[in-house]
């Protein structure tokens, strides 16, 4: 128990000898049996790390430790109410505070605390003065024998009062009350400072106190302490069994170089060793069948512990629980012992963190080769989900937003005024209030979104014309107009810039080629001879939009894009549509002919492309003596777009900043518009786009359905964006028109209190990212708290600059967050269909989105806005939005030259010169 984590992970850190070999050595799991675990999710985020977390009788509620307390860089006692997410601090908050545990009554938590040591608040101090000073202290639990045990009481007239139970000088910690409630049995050294030590135990004292760890047993009132083990070493940790009749703990090898799991009678009788691992093996805990428990051991390495389960006989060889590289420690069976809990430095959240996964009882006792049996029978079944956010409707949604008569919802097109048709209807029969132009659902916006040739258009090599417009070469669609002088030319192959991460490798096609001021040729799509995965993440950096972006940022002053003859397509030419996410940007853009590519290059084009395609980095090569010009000439066509938006009116009237709550809803039509993926036999095919975004869509509508009997007190504004797939233009037109502040003003100001995004939430499988939490210290704290009664697991990303409408709103200074439940290969197809969604996922992902946005509506606080700062290698790109130079486009439609800025990137190239100000005062000067 306790510190049962932070002592043994002490230990580990200082000690070097070698594990004596296992006398029973753990059972391997059979290929293909079940895992024990399933559904693994974070129950904790907040703060430096938790751990060691309880539940009380009922499972309605956990009681844990956290480092989350300003001011305080130590571990306090919190209660987690597992059916609204709130939490509640029990303990002081100053001192120290470790292993607390509920009365079977719940109206008492038992914890130990330092606060009363005088000196309390100077080691707080003390501890954060060394952090902020950069030093760090080797970890380690100090046994500091200023821990009593405290109960704290939650309930009736006299809650928050708070009893001492022990007052003997040295460590009591390590304590838990009896399944009825009557006794403690706890840790501690009391006995090493009652005699007068020898100078020998002095000495021992003060190296390493928990050599003389013992455990004790007392009333729950604090009386009658009796002392129940002698044995030289660390014994800690204790828990009674199911029936009150044993106890369950960890002893140390005298020396301290291995820990084993023991069990003994309340008198001290029957004493029983449960592992023989010859490993650190500790934080036993039982199953409420009382046939088995589970234990920590470091078995696999120095520093990795994994879970194990052993029977409570120890006749059989223990079972490995947990396959994560780390820390996997301190285990707890909720009451009905479907689920399991420990704590695990396992994700991205800050340090350990408590964690909850289902739990396989049938599957745990045939592993470790016990009788089958019911155990469980009587314990009632979980919950159903809340029904407010309906699978049927979600499907009824997703139906109609993907069906023929939507016609792939392109922007701009008859199959998107019936998509918004259909959700401005949905908006009324929910009951919100028009929110768009002039009273009414819609909120219309022009863009650029068609383009044709003009009649000055030329390509020439060397002064000679290189092929004819529109035949063997063709402008695309985002090409800046006009013309380039004679400039050099360079092959950078499939033209790519792919961050790498902790589970990707990167890939960039340019390495330390120079093409600034020059034009470069690249193949169109990305590698095909790589692995699935691989290919699939290629691919989203391979839209001709994005590889624009690179190209422009490396300083290439044109680029020409050729299909190669490994790549099957039925036109080499790209095809010459509306792209408005592009319009004006400083490059010159064409693709080519294989056989003028050829010409150009001077090279085979199959010998070029051959070694690219199994992933390899092929360097690219300048054209020695090549000189390219080109006379653009595109005659910009403009559109329509509709943003829908309803607004749900709170309770406290007008005056305070709303919630919003987006979907993009628009798609890629037929896929004519670039950033479709399409194989050859797709081309022409509706691109439905189920996941993308008609999931997104059809989530909002159920969340607003769902609130709007018991609105929160601000004002909750429900859109559903279009224009995003070619530029976020949606979103941006409503930002403009509503004229937030930017992030330099000030934040009381804000007329939008916090964004929620949704976009691509269709595909639960392992987890549901979330982008953005970097946006906002309070992220965290709300996503702990409204998940706790959802149960997803959760990835959370920092990162605010992404390709959807969540990047729109962090621009403006509002903290933004964005749902997505992953990439596949089905991404900017036809492939994308309803009836690959999961809908039950879907409404998990409404249930914490609704919760969201109930918590912020009925906040008197703004959520504080953090300009977060670009992650280095970048976060999911799906789009064409990042740039190096940390540049963000103004999208929308404008006759000016040049590539208008809407914002930067902290911390990008951009960011440091000081352009945000200028962009800042040139958008404050803009005439309206």
């Amino acid at each position: 128990m306790s510190n049962a984590c932070t002592s043994f992970v002490a230990w580990v850190a200082v000690l070097s000898g070698c594990a004596l070999p296992p006398l029973l050595p753990p059972s391997r799991t059979a290929a293909g049996s079940p895992p024990l675990l399933a559904r693994v999710r974070p129950l904790t985020l907040e703060g430096a790390r938790s751990g060691e977390g309880y539940f009380n009788r009922d499972g309605t509620a956990m009681v844990f430790q956290s480092e989350r307390e300003a001011g305080n860089p130590f571990y306090q006692i919190y209660w987690m109410d597992l059916r609204t997410g709130e939490v509640e601090r029990l303990s002081p908050g100053y001192g120290k505070t470790t292993c607390a545990w509920v009365h079977p009554t719940g109206d008492l938590v038992l914890f130990a605390s330092t606060h009363e040591d005088p000196d309390a608040r100077k080691k707080q101090e003390a501890e954060l003065e060394l952090r902020a000073s950069g030093g760090e202290r080797r970890y380690r639990w100090d046994y500091d024998a200023h821990y009593e045990l405290y109960t704290i009481r939650r309930e009736g007239v006299e809650r928050g009062a708070l009893r001492r139970l022990t007052r003997a000088r040295g460590y009591d910690a390590e304590a838990s009350f009896s399944p009825d409630g009557e006794r403690i049995v706890f840790a501690s050294n009391r006995h090493a400072y009652e005699a007068e030590p020898t100078v020998a135990e002095r000495r021992r004292l003060e190296d390493d106190p928990s050599w003389f760890v013992d455990l004790y047993l007392m009333n729950a009132d604090g009386s009658g302490v009796e002392r129940l083990t002698r044995t030289p070493g660390y014994d800690g940790g204790p828990f009674f069994s199911p029936d009150g009749t044993r106890v369950v703990w960890r002893r140390f090898s005298e020396d301290g170089a291995t820990a084993e799991i023991h069990s003994m009678a309340l008198d001290g009788s029957e004493p029983r060793q449960l592992t023989k691992l010859g490993a650190m093996s500790w934080a036993p805990f039982y199953h409420p069948s009382g046939r088995y428990l589970v234990f920590t051991t470091n078995l696999h390495g120095f520093g990795n512990f994994e879970l194990y389960a052993v029977d409570t006989e120890g006749a059989h060889a223990p079972v490995r629980v947990t396959h994560s590289e780390g820390f996997d420690g301190l285990p707890v069976f909720a009451p009905d012992g479907r689920q399991l809990s420990w704590t695990s430095g396992r994700g991205p959240h800050g340090g350990s963190q408590i964690y909850l996964a289902d739990w396989d009882h049938a599957a745990a006792l045939a592993a470790l080769g016990l009788a089958d049996g019911a155990d469980l029978a009587e314990v009632p079944p979980p919950l159903p989900p809340d029904p407010e956010i309906g699978v049927a409707e979600l499907e009824r949604h997703v139906a109609a937003l993907t069906s023929d008569a939507m016609e792939g919802r392109e922007t701009g097109t008859a199959g998107e005024a019936r998509a918004a048709a259909y959700i401005a209807e949905v908006f009324e029969q929910i009951g919100l209030e028009p929110a768009g132009d002039d009273g009414g659902w819609l909120e219309r916006f022009e863009f650029p979104a068609g383009v044709s040739l003009g009649t000055g258009n030329a390509l020439r090599l060397d002064g000679r014309p290189l092929g004819r417009v529109d035949a063997d070469w063709r402008p695309l669609a985002f090409s800046r107009s006009g013309a380039s002088g004679p400039l050099p030319v360079v092959f950078v192959g499939y033209g790519l810039a792919v961050p790498g991460g902790a589970e990707s490798e990167g890939y960039d096609s340019y390495g330390d080629l120079d093409v600034e001021g020059k034009w470069v040729v690249m193949f169109r799509f990305a590698p095909e001879g790589v692995p699935a995965e691989r290919r699939s993440r290629l691919a989203r950096f391979s839209g001709l939009r994005y590889k624009a972006t690179v190209a422009r940022d490396r300083g290439a002053a044109g680029m020409l894009v050729v299909t190669g003859p490994r790549s099957e397509v039925r036109d080499p030419l790209v095809v010459l549509r509306g792209d408005a996410s592009l319009s004006g940007v400083s490059l010159f853009a064409a693709s080519i002919r294989p056989e003028i590519a050829a010409r150009l290059l001077g090279r085979d084009l199959d010998a070029l492309q051959a070694p690219l395609e199994s992933g390899a980095l092929v360097p690219g090569f300048a054209v020695e003596g090549a000189r390219l010009e080109a006379d653009i000439d595109l005659v910009t066509e403009r559109r329509e777009g509709r943003n829908v938006v309803g607004r749900l009116r709170g309770t406290a009237g007008e005056g305070l900043a709303a919630v919003v709550i987006g979907a993009h809803y628009d798609h890629l039509g037929r896929g004519g518009a670039s950033g479709s993926l399409a194989g050859p036999m797709q081309r022409g095919e509706i691109h439905r786009g189920a996941d993308d975004n008609a999931s997104g869509v059809a989530v909002m509508l159920e969340v607003a359905g769902s609130l709007v009997a018991d609105p929160p007190r601000r004002d909750l504004i429900f859109a559903a964006w279009s224009g995003e797939e070619v530029g976020l233009l949606g979103s941006s037109h409503y930002l403009r028109a509503l004229d937030p502040p930017s992030p330099h003003d000030d934040p009381a100001a804000r007329e939008i209190s916090a964004y929620l995004n949704l976009d691509m939430v269709g595909r639960l499988r392992d987890e549901l990212v979330v982008f953005g939490i970097g946006s906002s210290p309070v992220w965290k704290r709300e996503l702990e708290r409204r998940n706790v009664v959802v149960g997803l697991p959760l990835e959370l990303q920092p990162d605010s600059y992404i390709p959807s409408d969540a990047t729109s709103f962090f621009l403006k200074g509002i903290p933004a967050l964005s749902a997505f439940t992953g990439a596949h290969a089905e991404y900017h197809t036809p492939a994308d269909t309803a009836d690959r969604l999961d809908y039950e996922g879907m409404r998990e992902v409404g249930r914490l989105v609704r919760g969201l946005a109930r918590s912020l509506g009925s906040s008197r606080e703004l959520p504080e806005y953090v300009a977060a700062e670009r992650p280095e290698g970048g976060g999911l790109q799906r789009a064409f939005l990042r740039a190096w130079l940390g540049t963000i486009p103004d999208y929308a439609p404008r006759e000016s030259p040049g590539l208008p800025l809407s914002g930067v990137m902290k911390g990008g190239p951009a960011g440091e010169a000081s352009i945000g100000a200028l962009v800042d005062r040139a958008l404050a000067l803009r005439p309206r």
